[in-house]
Formats: structure tokens, sequence, C-alpha cells
């Protein structure tokens, strides 16, 4: 598996100093998010400074994050986001980057109708050359947990012809550590889960203390500072063959504290560690 890190981890940190430092560190690539991006131009800065920074350090960028408010509009509203969405789908192909991460509705209950517009997207994946990526996030209302995601990919399959799944509309999904632990979703459902249809993988910890199905992103901490057993989430990836990428995603205050680049060297050491 490759090495990378989600920008989040050291979220305070400019972003040119974020490609500096998970360069330096070692990493082979990061996850950017559309928001720095578009507050790195609104301060002058221009979406080549970026591409300059990733090349002098040799950093892919395996995931782009994110789009969101696709699966609650309606109307005009629905237009709105697909129009914001397309326009973040070609920003992440200025950065070749293979992957667009789609968020879930924060307070709309259910999974009902997500497949709509989760199809939709994988139309804006096929014109740009994005792939559309579904996210489960365990503290919202809506998809929080892998059992509801796969059935969210089957509906979305269903709507899609043989063309188009010919044409690279595959239906896939971000695997995260942090809510498999915090929703319940058990090993098992990660053992049956095809490999295929995982596009990527977020790995971080869970804060010591607190139940899971309690915790927010905030409370993500330092890889083997927590509860989750990642060895044997890891052990499961190798056994289907998954050899994409591993990306490190913390939310913790206390770490955007830290020295970043300390805190990426920490992250990988103990990536690698899982990894043997």
């Amino acid at each position: 598996m490759k090495l990378s890190l989600n920008s989040s981890t050291i979220k305070t940190t400019p972003i040119l100093d974020k490609i500096r430092v998970a360069g330096e560190a070692g990493y082979e690539g990061i996850e950017l998010w559309a928001v720095e991006i578009y507050e790195h131009i609104g301060r002058g800065g221009e979406v080549s400074d970026l591409e300059k920074a990733l090349a002098e350090h040799g950093l892919s960028v395996p995931c782009f994050i994110a789009v969101r408010n696709w699966g609650e509009s309606e109307g005009w509203e629905y237009k709105l986001a697909l129009d914001e969405a397309r326009r973040r789908f070609e920003l992440a192909a200025r950065f070749n980057c293979p992957y667009m991460v789609c968020t879930p509705p924060l307070e709309q209950p259910g999974i009902d109708g997500l497949e709509k517009g989760y199809a939709d997207l994988l139309e804006l994946g096929r014109e740009t050359g994005v792939h559309a990526v579904l996210e489960y996030i365990s503290f919202f209302a809506s998809l929080n947990n892998l059992p509801d995601a796969v059935t969210v990919m089957d509906r979305a399959e269903a709507l899609l012809t043989e063309e188009e799944i010919k044409s690279g509309s595959s239906v896939t999904l971000v695997l995260d550590a942090f809510h498999n632990w915090n929703s319940k979703t058990t090993l098992d459902d990660l053992r049956a889960l095809p490999v295929e249809r995982i596009a990527h993988y977020h790995i971080d910890d869970a804060a010591p203390g607190i139940p899971s199905g309690q915790q927010k992103d905030p409370d993500r901490v330092m890889l083997g500072e927590g509860q989750i057993d990642l060895a044997s989430e890891i052990e499961i990836l190798k056994e289907k063959g998954y050899d994409k990428w591993i990306s490190l995603e913390l939310f913790n205050t206390e770490l955007w504290e830290k020295d970043p680049l300390e805190v990426a060297k920490i992250g990988i050491d103990r990536m690698r560690k899982l990894l043997k």
C-alpha cells in the first residue's frame, strides 16, 4: 500500500507547508481539501503554486475532499450542488487525482434516494475522469455505516447501464477505520466487501474512554493511542489483495498545536509498523 497524509491531520498549517511537510516526512501522497485550495486562491495564490510544490516534493494527490449537498438537495438547490460538484471534480482532475470523496447528508435521516445523487456524481466522474467515491460518516444521520453504504452502492449500480459500467462507472467507497469502529461496523462486514469496491482507505484511532457511537471527528487520536483494532483491519485488507492508498486522517486539535513535521513523521512511522 502507498502511504498518504490527509491534510486535515495538520489542518492549521498553510497548504504549501502541508505539501512540504508530507514530502519531507516521506509520504508518497497528500489528500487535498477543496476548501483549502479555495482559501489559497482567495489570498492571492494560484493553483499552479500547488502543482509546483507537489512536483517538487514528488507527491501524488490520491483522493480529493469533498463534494457535499448532493444527497439532501432538490430542484434548483440540487442543480447548484451539482454545479459546485463539477467545479471540484474539474479541480481534482487538474491534479491528476483519481478519486473524489462524496459526503452524505449530515441531518437528513436514512439512505433512501441517495443512490440517485450518487449516480449523477458517477456521471460527473465519467465526464471529468475523476471517479466519485461514496463516503459514510458514523455520526451523521444518513449514511453512517458500511452495510448501508453497500446498499446505496447496490442501488446506484442498478441505475447504471452496462455501457456506463464498462466506461468506468463502477461503484466504490472510501473505508475509514474510525467510522467503522464508531458505527459498530464489524470485521465480518469488512471481509464481505469485494476489494474492487474499495477505492481508498482512511486510517485513524479512537480516543480511549469514550464509547463507540459517541465519538466525533475531534476524538480521533494518533495510531496506537486509542481503542481500534487497526492491525485486524489491515490484515483483512491484505488478505483481500488491497494495494492502493492508506491515508492518515485525523482532526485532533492537540495535534494541530504541535510541530506538523513531527506529527507527520510519527504518523508515517506507525503506519509502516502496522503494515509490517
